[in-house]
């Protein structure tokens, strides 16, 4: 243990006595060590300020140098502005100068002017006295004041005027007729040659014929029981006369006549005539009847081509076998108009099936005439509304007699074919009374222009010979005159066809050799 113990000791003397020397040393080697560390920090200053300065002088040459370049550069682009500025001040002084010249250009002309206006004033007043005094001097010349020679020239401007509108007339009148007239014969003439019918005078009495006159005391009964029953039942007059073997049935309704026909000739037959016999006969008559007039509807609505029509239109379209009209039975005018119409549709590419249907039933009204108060065409608007019909087919209901404008083809179409119709030769008939009603109404109306010296009526009202004051009514005037008749005619009268209106215009001159 001691052995270990003295070199310890020994070791830690020699570290004590050794560590003053070992910082004396190591201070002298930091003293060195600075003292070269300041030299050199000496040096690198001295290099920095070296550089630094250098670096100084070169940019101090360099901003020098782009001061110079800036400074020449501002100098030219002064120089050049001060250029631009004096050209510019050179252009305004020029145009100063030349706005000077106009300006005094300009009041020598406003000088000019107010010379020359007051010259024109002065000339002008010099005008107005000669128009004066020339005006003066014509009138004093030709005899006419100022408003009388206006009047004048109006007159002449109005009579030229009417010559004009005389010749554009002709004019128009003549191209329509060379496009439309031949086209429209086609059309109807063709319509016509294809739908020939049958055309029946019906009369308002039915005649009965009797096995014997005998017969006839049978029908009359005791104290006339058997023909009061009859006549009761069915509403019908029988007119028992000196006719042998025959009784007339008088009615206005032809269904009611045509009930009491089959119930007489059923009474006829059996021979057994008594009151309740009548009665069960007229029952059994009546329900023939309206089996005819449906099977009738059947029938006419087949033969049109007209389809999916109300059971009730059906039903009025077969009274209408029972129904005249100025002598011609109202179904068959209603199929022959269908078929015109239908035809001239075609013809012109119109709605076929339409044409047909609204002249099936264009007169559909007619079979409630009798049961309801109007007019035939506004029944059958009512009627056809009633049903749901086409607007269409409805439209020509309302139009075909002109009580409306037509505004479709159809409609126009219907209106010819119904004209058509009843303008065939033996398809109508009107009474005496009605007949001359229309021919003085056709005179009046030519009577009430200015002018007519007088009138005939001829060709069964077909024309029209209006002769005329030749003073009043010139050359070119006479057509304008044509036409305002014309359109009156249509306006206030009612006729089938057409009417022709001739003006004559003739002038003589009378004198005497003596």
């Amino acid at each position: 243990m001691k052995e270990l113990i003295i070199p310890i000791v020994t070791l830690v003397i020699g570290i004590v006595l050794a560590f003053p020397a070992g910082i004396q040393y190591r201070k002298r080697v930091a003293e060195a060590e600075l003292g070269s560390a300041e030299e050199e920090a000496k040096r690198v200053l001295s290099d920095a300020i070296k550089t630094a300065e250098s670096k100084r002088r070169e940019a101090l040459v360099e901003a020098k140098d782009e001061i110079f370049k800036l400074r020449s550069d501002a100098d030219k682009e002064v120089k050049e502005r001060r250029n631009e500025v004096a050209r510019q001040e050179r252009r305004l002084l020029q145009r100063e100068e030349s706005l000077d010249k106009k300006s005094e250009n300009l009041e020598k002309k406003d000088e000019q002017l107010t010379e020359k206006i007051e010259q024109a004033e002065v000339r002008l007043s010099e005008a107005e006295e000669v128009k004066r005094r020339q005006m003066e001097m014509l009138e004093k010349i030709s005899g006419y004041t100022a408003d009388q020679a206006k009047a004048h020239l109006l007159q002449n401007l109005e009579n030229e005027l009417t010559h004009e509108k005389a010749l554009k007339i002709n004019q128009i009148e003549a191209k329509l007729r060379d496009e439309a007239d031949q086209k429209a014969r086609e059309i109807i003439a063709g319509a016509i040659q294809r739908c020939a019918s049958d055309h029946v005078a019906e009369v308002t009495v039915s005649v009965v014929p009797l096995p014997n006159d005998e017969m006839k005391g049978r029908i009359i009964g005791r104290e006339g029981r058997n023909i009061r029953a009859l006549e009761t039942l069915t509403g019908v007059d029988l007119i028992i006369d000196d006719t042998p073997e025959a009784i007339t049935l008088s009615s206005l309704d032809q269904v009611r006549r045509e009930v009491a026909r089959i119930a007489l000739e059923r009474l006829i037959q059996d021979g057994r005539i008594h009151p309740a016999r009548i009665e069960e006969m007229v029952e059994k008559a009546k329900r023939e009847v309206d089996a005819k007039i449906k099977q009738a509807g059947e029938q006419a609505v087949t033969e049109s081509g007209v389809h999916n029509i109300h059971p009730e239109l059906v039903r009025l379209l077969g009274r209408m076998r029972y129904r005249a009209s100025y002598g011609q039975n109202v179904l068959e005018h209603s199929l022959e108009v269908s078929h015109l119409a239908g035809m001239m549709a075609a013809e012109l590419g119109a709605d076929v099936k339409t044409a047909r249907r609204a002249g099936l039933l264009h007169d559909i009204g007619k079979s409630l005439t009798h049961e309801i108060e109007g007019s035939h065409v506004q029944i059958g608007v009512d009627v056809a509304r009633k049903y749901k019909e086409n607007p269409e087919v409805i439209h020509a209901i309302e139009a075909h007699h002109n009580d409306v404008e037509p505004r479709t083809v159809v409609a126009a179409l219907v209106q010819a074919a119904d004209a058509i119709s009843a303008a065939r030769p033996g398809a109508r008939r009107e009474n005496v009374e009605s007949y001359i009603k229309r021919l003085e109404k056709l005179e009046e109306i030519a009577n009430s222009f200015d002018g007519v010296e007088s009138c005939y009526a001829i060709q069964a009202g077909r024309e029209i010979r209006i002769m005329i004051n030749p003073d009043t009514i010139g050359d070119d005037k006479m057509v304008v005159v044509a036409r305002e008749i014309v359109k009156k005619i249509e306006s206030e009268m009612e006729y089938p066809g057409q009417i022709k209106v001739h003006l004559i215009r003739e002038t003589r001159a009378i004198d005497f050799a003596k």
